[in-house]
């Protein structure tokens, strides 16, 4: 029986993956990391109200052996590109490190497609930087899913999102062979596919972008 550790299971694909983990007889506990409690109700979950600017004062309680990521924000949500960074760089980074002081064996990221340090894209370039970051803590299994652009039902409206998924729903049947990862995928999807390889004891670092995803059964 395991511990998982949740960052981001207020979000879309978090919601989904928690009640994956809760549902899943691997796990006997999950930490859910939040800024502010919620009704969970759940007697395998443990809801652990955190200040991400002072995580070293709970060093002692962030302890688990699968960590589970799927924090993340908008530059426009967040406000500048540093409160962007902060999110979904900086927290991310520090409690992957606490975790992996406490015996922590796998670090599993939802991160996104393109991912890339190099990338002229600062979103993209920021999801790179925190993957090289996680390789280079040398967890003993380091799982990376980057999926296109995510289907669920968001509480928030985007434009520049619906118009996107209308048009990639529309024209993903052209989406073929080495294309396939561009088509849309369903935050669920995401969410399963992360849970079965927290359960599958590989070791090292792997990369599933969105046609590698949905291959998980």
């Amino acid at each position: 029986m395991k511990t998982a550790i949740v960052i981001g299971s207020t979000g879309l694909t978090g919601g989904y993956l928690l009640a994956e983990l809760a549902a899943n007889p691997t796990y006997s506990k999950i930490i859910v990391l939040v800024r502010k409690a919620s009704q969970q109700n759940n007697p395998k979950i443990e809801e652990l109200v955190v200040d991400f600017n002072k995580l070293s004062d709970f060093k002692n309680k962030i302890i688990g052996d699968d960590v589970y990521c799927t924090i993340g924000t908008t530059i426009k949500k967040a406000g500048s590109q540093e409160a962007f960074s902060k999110v979904d760089l900086e927290y991310p980074l520090s409690i992957a490190k606490v975790a992996k002081e406490n015996g922590a064996k796998h670090f599993l990221l939802m991160s996104s497609l393109g991912a890339n340090a190099a990338s002229g894209n600062f979103y993209l370039k920021t999801k790179g930087t925190l993957e090289n970051n996680l390789r280079d803590l040398n967890f003993d299994s380091l799982s990376i899913f980057r999926p296109s652009i995510l289907l669920g039902p968001r509480s928030e409206f985007r434009l520049g999102e619906k118009i996107g998924i209308f048009f990639m729903r529309l024209f993903s049947f052209l989406l073929l062979g080495s294309l396939k990862k561009y088509r849309p995928i369903h935050v669920k999807q995401v969410a399963h596919a992360m849970v079965k390889a927290g359960q599958d004891g590989e070791k090292g670092v792997r990369v599933w972008e969105s046609d590698g995803i949905r291959g998980f059964n």
